[in-house]
Parts: structure tokens; sequence; C-alpha cells
């Protein structure tokens, strides 16, 4: 293990256990002024769809960013909570019997296993309007401007446009709304929206807390749409060499639904040259912000190399 390495692994741990501190907190049975009160079911439901897994990657990313231009502290904290919190609300849904029908998440059962499926819709529901609470709330930055920054990002990148419109292409490349034939600017297209969105916008959360100048913020967005793309194409690899015990997920379900993933496309050595050819991507858009960005290099690479 490099220097380097040593000290992205650190980090990247440390960080998880503040995120974890600060998501319990976030999800306590105690009322948060103007709540009338939270049902003890569907709080219990939240904490079990967030806590207790995950490597907390999003967050850190804001996190590192911000701290990449000088700003660190609760509020860089609490801007990649809240993307963590969208985050695990897709994670809810995405597990629905009308979605991927999955029974296992981080090697538990998946909310609406544990509990049912009205409560995992609710839970969604409830951690998405959260995320967003989070980001207006005056604690995650005074500046009206960088809270308005922060809700226009996360929609644009959760909705229509994004996260969500990427889950709608991924049911119509099922064959769910009738036949379809993916091509690579197809699946692409689908990968950026649904996976990669969020993971940019996790980076460019932490250039809206640094209040980034428009050049930085360029180079920080261009590094998270390398990093997103380069975890989906890893993400396809994984789901063909990992096992389900591993993963702590079902995996072959593309294949299983007969879905084009770029793996397919590419080949697993032309997937491989893709994930390496992002990541040189990703270092290039981290030029000029000297040492100080080493942590964020060695995030890609985690990236691309992780084997869960």
């Amino acid at each position: 293990m490099t220097p380097s390495t040593s000290t992205f692994t650190t980090r990247l741990s440390d960080a998880a256990r503040v995120v974890e501190a600060s998501l319990e907190a976030l999800l306590s049975d105690n009322a948060a002024p103007g709540e009338l009160a939270r049902p003890p079911r569907l709080m219990a439901a939240m904490r079990h769809a967030v806590l207790g897994g995950g490597k907390r990657l999003r967050p850190f990313l804001t996190v590192e960013a911000a701290r990449l231009l000088g700003a660190e502290g609760k509020g860089p904290l609490r801007a990649g909570c809240a993307v963590e919190l969208l985050h695990c609300y897709s994670l809810v849904h995405d597990d629905l019997p009308s979605m991927d029908d999955d029974d296992l998440r981080r090697g538990r059962p998946t909310v609406h296993k544990a509990y049912d499926e009205a409560t995992a819709i609710l839970v969604g529901d409830a951690l998405q309007t959260l995320a967003f609470e989070v980001l207006a709330d005056p604690a995650t930055a005074s500046d009206p401007a960088i809270r308005s920054d922060l809700v226009l990002g996360l929609a644009r990148a959760s909705g229509l446009g994004g996260m969500v419109g990427g889950q709608l292409l991924d049911l119509s490349a099922e064959g769910r709304y009738g036949p379809v034939t993916m091509g690579e600017t197809d699946v692409r297209l689908l990968q950026m929206m649904k996976t990669g969105a969020i993971l940019a916008f996790s980076v460019e959360a932490g250039a809206i807390m640094g209040q980034a100048d428009p050049a930085s913020r360029r180079k920080l967005v261009a590094y998270g749409h390398a990093l997103g793309a380069a975890f989906q194409v890893a993400d396809d690899i994984l789901d063909r060499e990992a096992s389900a015990e591993a993963l702590g997920k079902r995996t072959g379900k593309d294949q299983e639904k007969g879905k084009a993933t770029l793996v397919d496309l590419l080949g697993m050595d032309g997937a491989r040259r893709e994930c390496r050819q992002l990541v040189e991507q990703a270092d290039s858009a981290l030029d000029g912000f000297g040492p100080q960005a080493q942590v964020l290099r060695e995030a890609v690479r985690f990236v691309v190399e992780r084997q869960v």
C-alpha cells in the first residue's frame, strides 16, 4: 500500500464514521422544529435503509472536494449527508417489486422485505424530502445563494433529466414497454443519468460549498462525470465476476433480463480499458489543483479497483 493510498483509505473510513453518526442524528425519533411527530415504524424503516452499511463514497466526495477548496466542517458534511439520503431513497425504490424486485441490499433484507412494500415507498419519499430539507437548512450554509445552488443541483441530478429519467431508461432497456435494441450510445446515456449524475453532483456539491470559481467548478464537475462513468463500468464488471455473498446483493440481473451493458458491448477487456481511460480523464480534470487533489485521484482508482 503506497502512502497516498494509505491516506485515502484512512480518510474514507474516517469520513464513513462521521457520516454514519451524522445520519443517525438526522434520523432520530425526536421531532425537528416544525414537525408534529415522527412515526416510530417509519423512522425504524428509514434507519434500516440508511444506517449500518455502505462505503459512504458520495458524502466522502462532497467533503473532499470542499476540503480541496479550503471548506471544512459541518456544512460540507451536511451537504454530503443530504446526497447520501437521496441515494439511499433511490436504493429503496430500486429494490421494490415493481422495479428490480430485490430481496437483499448490503447483505440485509431490503426495506420492502424487512417491513412491507407500502412502508418502503414511504421510506423513499421521506428520505428524498429530508435530503432537500437538509440542503435548504441554514445550518448547512448561511448564504442562501449557496443553499439554493445545492438544492437546484441535487434536483437536476436526481430528477427527470438525471437519476429518475435514467431509471425509466433502465426499465425500458429490459423491454418492459416493447422490444428495444440498446447501442453503446444508449447504454452510456442510461448509465450517465441513472448512476453518474448523482456521483458527479456529489463532487459539485463540494465545489459549491467551497465557493469554487467557474473554472475550478468546471474541472471538478468533469472529474465527477469521469468518476461516475468509471463507477458504472466497474459495477458492470463486478456484476459478472463477484458473488452475491461478496457484494451483499443479487448479481447477474442484467444478463437475466437481457439488458445490454458496456461489458456486453465492449467485451471484458474493452470494459477494463474503458475504466483505465476514465481514470486518466479524471486525473486530467484535477490538473492545477496540486498535491491536495491526491485523495480525489485515489478515489477514482478505488472506484475501478474495488472488489465489493
